[in-house]
């Protein structure tokens, strides 16, 4: 049992080194916690080992994705790991290997596992680089699919997110403040009055108060979705952190709001209170009904300054039916710009066809990507001018009318 343990720990040890390079938490406790947890539960299948192990590593929803394909590659020789089981139970129940689908984070777990190259593949690199150094690391990093990014990469989009600038979108507000207008001011004008006892009476004048709108933001966290949605909620992040006022809510199958949680110093603090406020992440997709919620519990609440409404998702809602359509137009009208940013316009071949894209389309104001950072500064730059018709929503129907 000495040489199985010792083998065992060495294996978890090097896997946990492999989870820590891929972007998770993982310390020398967590090892220590695995290694225990795996010789108490004396694993039988393969099933039973994953679960323990996922049970120790993982702390939040987010890290399900980098775990899995991680577990696939690193335990994919079916020797190895017939050969651990048997070392934990003498008997070892034969189950045929699932064959996985590729998901998004796999990139950044290669990379982790098979850090250390060859001699010969990391000479072939070198030269890679040096054939690239005359293109801008952050030229290419812009057009970088958020999904397809490394654990490094992704760090580097989440500091380039922090440089964005936000425009000059003022508007008026129903509130007077002293200045140049056309509505006077009767009390500043009789103060001024009574300085000069009544010989000279400078009318005073009010102008309407001009704010930034408020961006209250929608973003889809289902499974399809949650990669895209976690670094959109670091942008608002960085939007928030430059004084606008930001109101963040997100949903699967039921709507959370994590504004208060949104609004920490610390980026990666704020996402970690998120993560526990939210009970639906990589769940199904309910989007009618979180509309419902949205419009009735908080629609009042935020939309109110010419608010600007971002939605990001990927509109493939299971169950369309008259609702879908009905609260997109309820939330339409209750902002001055609706803006659907959808990961799935980043295909060239994209065509509204879904059932559930083309009933929430015609109650849209634009209709745009978000898949990248030069996305998000188009975005950016978007909110500071008119819509431009590349982003025209009813271009999209034409197509397919």
């Amino acid at each position: 049992m000495s040489e199985a343990s010792g083998h065992l720990a060495e294996n978890i040890v090097y896997f946990a080194r492999c989870l820590r390079e891929a972007g998770l938490p993982v310390g020398p406790a967590s090892v220590l916690d695995a290694i225990a947890a795996v010789e108490t539960a004396r694993i039988g299948d393969r099933d039973d080992f994953y679960w323990t192990l996922h049970a120790v590593f993982v702390k939040r929803h987010e890290q399900s994705i980098l775990f899995e394909q991680a577990f696939a590659l690193f335990w994919r020789k079916r020797a190895l790991m017939d050969k651990l089981i048997a070392m934990m139970s003498p008997v070892a129940v034969d189950r045929s290997e699932k064959k996985a689908r590729p998901q998004a984070g796999s990139q950044r777990v290669n990379e982790a596992m098979f850090k250390q190259a060859p001699k010969e593949q990391a000479e072939e690199k070198v030269l890679e680089l040096d054939a690239r150094l005359t293109v801008s690391e952050r030229e290419v990093l812009k057009d970088k699919d958020f999904a397809q990014m490394t654990a490094a990469e992704i760090a580097l989009a989440k500091r380039e997110m922090v440089r964005l600038r936000m425009p000059v979108d003022l508007v008026e507000t129903r509130r007077l403040v002293p200045g140049e207008g056309r509505v006077i001011d009767l009390r500043r004008t009789m103060r001024a009055a009574m300085r000069n006892a009544g010989h000279v009476v400078d009318i005073k004048f009010r102008r309407p108060a001009v704010k930034h709108p408020p961006i209250v933001a929608l973003c889809d966290i289902s499974g399809s979705m949650a990669d895209y949605s976690r670094l959109f909620l670091h942008f608002l992040h960085a939007v928030s952190e430059q004084g606008r006022r930001v109101h963040a809510f997100v949903f699967a199958t039921r709507l959370t709001n994590i504004t208060r949680a949104l609004r920490t110093r610390d980026p990666d603090e704020a996402l970690e209170q998120c993560s526990r406020l939210v009970k639906d992440w990589d769940g199904g997709t309910r989007i009618a009904h979180c509309l419902e919620r949205f419009n009735k519990d908080w629609s009042r609440r935020v939309l109110g300054q010419g608010a600007v409404v971002l939605l990001i998702t990927d509109g493939l809602e299971r169950q369309v039916d008259a609702g879908l359509a009905h609260e997109m137009d309820r939330v339409q009208r209750s902002c001055r710009r609706f803006i659907w940013l959808n990961p799935l316009l980043r295909f060239q071949a994209f065509e509204a066809r879904a059932a559930g894209i083309k009933a929430m389309l015609p109650h849209v104001d634009e209709f745009r990507t978000m898949h990248n950072l030069k996305s998000m500064g188009d975005l950016v730059r978007a909110l500071g001018r008119e819509a431009d018709a590349d982003a025209d929503p009813a271009a999209w129907l034409r197509k397919v009318a």
